[in-house]
């Protein structure tokens, strides 16, 4: 039996067991609330399909928002399981839509595991920056800066896991320096006086650059069609590779990269919201010899493992710069290439690198299933047709604001799943012109990457980050999180909100007369 089971306790009636084992964990009020919704759905589907789709989009967005009491997989997956078995969508229909999804499932399910064969190289270019630069305004912007690149080219988890593992290594070193032998790091009982104050401040600096490297991932994820899931969705539906998208976006994305970046050096700068705390020069010693101990100490084959790994890096880069294979391919070729250069030969030690993509991989083919729901009842048609019976300009910030709202209360994915179905059968139907349908594509990308930051569960990075295990060890709370990403929610709303509304139209037009981007000839399908 899996250790990690979490039974009912030994005399206990069967139900009582069921009723424990029923979501683990997850609070009584919670599971009584989801059996409610499985028990309420088909009683409301017979009296009206459209109110019960409503509902169960309700529903399957609560279990998003509410992902800390319990992984959606489980509550959502229930949700969808019951709308195809009473009618409200078909296998077939869901099939369809994964089938067209594909190339997300691969990059989610290869593109994250073949990064965790170069992550020694992430983590050596992090340790190297955060002992080198001593300033913690620049330390913050570089940080920022790097996390945005790898995330335009990387999966943003696997970018913060890599930011994550160097920070946690440095807490945990510094603790055992700090408390007795096999103190475990929960454990600050033993710690008083100088130490303690060193160590509040210590976890002080370790939040502020978690968190930025948090909105770096948002900022660089953005940029690419391979940096976030849905953006590789809106791509693969409008028909746009690397470099194309890479130009439509530009638009917004670098303005917004631009503000980010000045407000991380202004929140550092005037130390507001928890931020600005520098690395205490007690830790920064003790950092310096740990990890000059272990440089010397590293082997020929390490560092011939790390010079592989670089190069396995720069094929990634220019292959999904010169779009070379489908994204998901590429990962897979990352795999190959780096687990037979680095020493990697046993499938065990190959399946861990699946472990953290699959559950999310997972959860997107739920996701696709309540698509398959809103598809077949027609849920969204009667907003969609009223958005674009508005004017053309005022069509842009309506999508940005109804996505971004969206995306920071459940998740981004799959707002942007939704959405992007929508106008895309407008687009087939002739509701909607190709031309409008690029724009408001971009626009769905922004609203679903940028209004997100504003809470943890809008961002799947920013989740990641607060069910960590350094999140309770730096006292890092969601309350903490929310107030700490304001002035970042604050600026890159804003600002895309304006860019999007202004900049995407003017310039998309000079980048089709400069010949950058071609108009594309509009074909309808019909009904």
């Amino acid at each position: 039996m899996n250790s990690n089971v979490k039974a009912a306790p030994g005399n206990v009636s069967p139900l009582t067991a069921l009723k424990s084992n029923f979501l683990g964990d997850a609070p009584t009020w919670y599971k009584h609330l989801i059996l409610f919704f499985l028990i309420a759905n088909p009683f409301i589907y017979s009296a009206s399909a459209t109110v019960a789709g409503w509902c169960l989009v309700a529903e399957f967005i609560f279990t998003l928002a509410m992902a800390l009491k319990c992984y959606p997989l489980l509550p959502g997956g229930l949700l969808a399981i019951e709308a195809i078995a009473i009618g409200m969508t078909t296998v077939e229909e869901v099939k369809a839509e994964i089938y067209h999804n594909l190339e997300v499932i691969l990059l989610l399910m290869f593109m994250v595991a073949g990064i965790h064969f170069i992550r020694e190289l992430l983590v050596a270019i992090f340790t190297k920056i955060l002992l080198s630069v001593r300033s913690k305004v620049t330390l913050s912007v570089i940080f920022c800066v790097l996390a945005s690149f790898l995330s335009a080219f990387l999966d943003a988890l696997t970018v913060l896991a890599v930011i994550i593992t160097v920070c946690t290594g440095f807490y945990t070193i510094y603790h055992r320096v700090i408390t007795p032998e096999k103190t475990q790091l929960s454990d600050n009982s033993k710690v008083s006086g100088e130490d303690r104050v060193v160590l509040d401040k210590f976890r002080a600096f370790l939040r502020s650059l978690l968190m930025h490297s948090a909105v770096g991932t948002a900022l660089g994820g953005i940029f690419t069609i391979v940096g976030e899931p849905q953006n590789l969705i809106i791509g693969d539906t409008a028909g746009w590779h690397f470099v194309e998208f890479a130009l439509r976006v530009s638009p917004i994305s670098v303005p917004v990269f631009i503000c980010g970046i000045l407000t991380c050096i202004f929140v550092e700068k005037f130390k507001i919201i928890g931020f600005g705390e520098p690395l205490p020069e007690q830790v920064y010693t003790i950092l310096e010899q740990n990890y000059q101990k272990r440089r010397s100490n590293q082997t020929t084959g390490q560092k011939i493992s790390l010079i592989c790994q670089v190069l396995v890096a720069i094929w990634l880069i220019v292959g999904l710069a010169l779009h070379l294979a489908p994204v998901g391919l590429i990962g897979l070729s990352v795999i190959i290439l780096a687990t037979t250069f680095t020493g990697v030969n046993s499938e065990s030690e190959i399946g861990k690198a699946f472990t953290e993509s699959l559950p999310f991989t997972s959860l997107l083919c739920v996701f696709l299933s309540i698509v398959a729901v809103i598809t077949h009842l027609d849920l969204f048609d009667p907003i969609i047709h009223w958005v674009l019976s508005v004017d053309k300009a005022a069509q842009l910030p309506l999508f940005y604001v109804a996505n971004g709202v969206l995306s920071a209360v459940s998740d981004n994915v799959f707002v942007a799943s939704v959405y992007v179905t929508q106008i895309n059968n407008a687009l087939q139907n002739c509701s909607l012109d190709r031309e409008q349908f690029d724009m408001l594509a971009i626009a769905i990308n922004s609203g679903t990457n940028l209004p997100s930051v504003a809470t943890p569960n809008g961002q799947a990075a920013f989740l990641f980050l607060l069910t960590s295990a350094i999140a309770p060890l730096i006292r890092l709370s969601y309350g903490r999180m929310f107030i700490m990403a304001i002035p970042y929610t604050i600026v890159l709303s804003i600002v895309g909100f304006l860019c999007t509304w202004y900049l995407l139209p003017y310039m998309t037009d000079i980048y089709i007369d400069m010949g950058l981007l071609n108009e594309v000839e509009q074909v309808c399908t019909g009904k």
